[in-house]
């Protein structure tokens, strides 16, 4: 884990809003289908330097609240008719857990190093539940952005 300062930047993508005990539920789970349904209509439009992301925000309160989940890439060629969201970035310090593997296990393993590490009592740093993102570096390797105040 460490601190980097991200500068804002736009995600283009899907849109679906959640909240974490609907994503322990395989029937109520949001955010599978959401990539699914990614790469089913937009992997097309990937370009060889589109970098895909994850991104969460509109937090209605903390882990346990709902949120915004976002499936998209900073770079991809739309054509018309296609439903697109955009989302920013917020620009500023974050703590980056990485972790490799097999995905959605991997990401999965980092989240849950995330929310060990914001439960424990010795934590350095709060949440600050502006923006968050997974950035994808490749088939196997996951970044977690989260935002801190």
């Amino acid at each position: 884990m460490k601190i980097e300062i991200v500068e804002a930047k736009i995600i283009y993508g899907l849109k679906t809003r959640t909240k974490n005990a609907d994503e322990m539920n395989p029937t109520t789970a949001k955010i599978g289908p959401l990539w699914q349904s990614f790469y089913s209509q937009l992997g097309k439009n990937l370009k060889s330097e589109s970098r895909i992301y994850g991104v969460y925000t509109n937090y209605e309160s903390d882990m346990n609240g709902l949120f915004d989940v976002y499936a998209g890439a900073d770079i991809l060629e739309t054509s018309s008719g296609q439903n697109l969201q955009s989302v920013s970035v917020h620009k500023g310090k974050y703590l980056v857990f990485s972790s490799t593997g097999e995905m959605p296990q991997a990401v999965i393993a980092a989240w849950t190093n995330i929310w060990n590490y914001f439960s424990s009592p010795t934590a350095s740093y709060q949440r600050s539940y502006t923006t968050d993102f997974e950035r994808y570096k490749s088939e196997k390797e996951v970044d977690v952005y989260i935002a801190i105040q």
